[in-house]
């Protein structure tokens, strides 16, 4: 008998990140000259620009101002990329406006509370297994993996394996 995960699963378009404590670990490294820095990890990055090469819609939705991770993100293919975001609602709707998404193929995966409220509006709201309880309580799927640590390729690969994609040959290269 197959979940309603399963049939979730079947149905994404579009996969939407916060960044930090999702992409990323949440730690910030700060050098003495007041300069930010965030790890991430690349097996994220492989299922995230493969994702992309195989015509998911991806973003990402931060509220922190992190240039560097425009630039990682935007290395990926990735070019929806929203940072310094104080109403993360606002710009998921212009988002879904502009590229005719149902909300219901959306799967978003968020960490903290100001994830909650855009979490309560797709088709399934996923976390890592770092998450505060508040996202944990609403999530759908909760990752075995961490954030930073690979939570973004376990749900992408999810997808792509259900959906049949995962694997694609003509997708294979970076």
């Amino acid at each position: 008998m197959k979940s309603p995960l399963f049939d979730q699963l079947k149905t994404i378009t579009t996969f939407i990140f916060d960044v930090d404590g999702v992409l990323t670990d949440g730690a910030v490294f700060v050098a003495d000259n007041g300069d930010r820095f965030r790890q991430f990890n690349i097996k994220d990055g492989y299922a995230l620009q493969l994702a992309v090469k195989c015509g998911y819609y991806v973003a990402a939705i931060s509220g922190a101002n992190a240039e560097g991770s425009r630039k990682r993100l935007n290395d990926l293919g990735i070019q929806d990329v929203f940072i310094g975001c104080k109403d993360k609602v606002a710009i998921f709707n212009d988002y879904l406006a502009d590229h005719n998404i149902d909300p219901k193929t959306v799967l978003f995966m968020g960490d903290d509370i100001p994830d909650l409220k855009v979490m309560q509006l797709v088709g399934l709201p996923v976390c890592p297994a770092d998450a505060v309880e508040e996202i944990k309580a609403i999530s759908t799927y909760i990752s075995s993996i961490a954030g930073g640590k690979g939570c973004a390729r376990d749900v992408i690969e999810k997808v792509m394996k259900i959906q049949a994609k995962w694997m694609n040959a003509e997708a294979y290269s970076w």
